[in-house]
């Protein structure tokens, strides 16, 4: 789309400053014009007055070359002064189009006006967050980067391995085949949740019943129980919920002891649709909490698990305005409960 010309604050500063001051200069002196005009001098009446009345055109002609050698000097002066007024604009200007990833300007107090120092303290907050955020990608993708070589480094040794053994038969190429599969399978679901949590940003919005979608879940096989109310959430995304729902489950189940158990709960608490899961476990630090919600975070030993479990959870919460609660238990294992707002 071609750049379309737009007028210059400064022109327009400057212009508007010049008009201001010939106009208030022209006031007085047409006033005065127009009195001595119609005999209202302030002269006696008289050969004075009859002078004053014919010296007229003469002083309004001196006074009008008066206004606009003032116009043009009023012009360039006003120029310089928006030129000074607006430096600060132009400070921020360029600090931004220098702005990269890796360099973002600092906060600077620049000029003595309000607005400018709002603009400024504006500006550096936002500076601030895309820092913040630059940083978090950058971990981010260092841990994925890590995650992801893992598998593929045991993939290769497998196969390294089985072709420099001279003596591997059918049953020993079977063997590895099948260790193959499920290193594959263990990246797949970390394929499948850094998918879920990079499209944590969807826009669809729609009455979802947690109930509902709870009984869904797959939970073959798991020792769940359930205590299951209508619980709308007033605007979210089924498949968002879901994902959240089955992480929840997955992680509730995954990190449990033997003979444990998983409590799956959903009810409407005044103007909130909560879903609450539970789950028995291993002593989980209340100082650690923050922890397992970030990506990769692991408290032990990691099992076939991925590590984004309670990431991609609270990414969804998140994208939903929901409040997340993640409450290690007395005896082990963690109550984690998300409020959505009710429909």
């Amino acid at each position: 789309m071609p750049a379309i010309d737009k007028p210059r604050l400064r022109t327009r500063l400057a212009l508007s400053y010049a008009t201001a001051t010939v106009a208030l200069g022209a006031v007085p002196v047409a006033v005065a014009g127009f009195g001595t005009w119609t005999g209202r001098s302030t002269q006696p009446f008289g050969a004075a007055a009859t002078s004053t009345v014919s010296n007229t055109p003469a002083v309004l002609a001196t006074v009008a070359v008066g206004l606009i050698v003032v116009a043009l000097a009023a012009a360039p002066i006003g120029w310089a002064l928006a030129g000074r007024a607006l430096r600060p604009l132009r400070e921020l200007t360029s600090a931004a189009a220098g702005a990269t990833a890796d360099r973002l300007p600092g906060h600077g107090e620049l000029g003595r006006y309000e607005e400018f120092a709002d603009l400024s303290a504006t500006l550096a907050g936002l500076y601030a967050r895309l820092d913040a955020a630059y940083a978090a990608q950058r971990r981010f993708v260092a841990d994925a980067s890590h995650e992801l070589r893992t598998p593929l480094t045991v993939q290769r040794a497998l196969i390294q391995v089985t072709l420099a053994d001279p003596d591997a038969d059918e049953a020993t190429l079977r063997a590895v085949c099948a260790e193959l599969l499920q290193v594959g399978d263990q990246l797949e679901r970390l394929v499948t949740s850094l998918l879920a949590l990079a499209q944590g940003d969807s826009r669809v919005a729609e009455p979802v019943d947690l109930a509902a979608l709870t009984v869904a879940s797959d939970t073959a096989g798991r020792t769940v129980r359930t205590d299951l109310q209508r619980a709308v959430v007033a605007r979210a995304d089924p498949a968002l919920l879901a994902s959240l729902i089955g992480n929840l489950l997955d992680n509730a189940i995954r990190y449990n002891v033997d003979g444990g158990h998983v409590e799956v709960e959903t009810r409407t608490a005044g103007a909130h649709a909560v879903l609450s899961v539970r789950n028995t476990g291993p002593v989980v630090p209340a100082d650690a909490v923050e922890k397992i919600l970030a990506p990769f975070a692991r408290l032990g030993p990691s099992g076939d698990g991925s590590g984004l479990g309670l990431a991609i959870v609270a990414a969804i919460a998140d994208h939903h305005g929901a409040d997340l609660r993640v409450v290690p238990n007395p005896g082990g294992g963690l109550a984690i409960t998300v409020s959505f707002p009710a429909a």
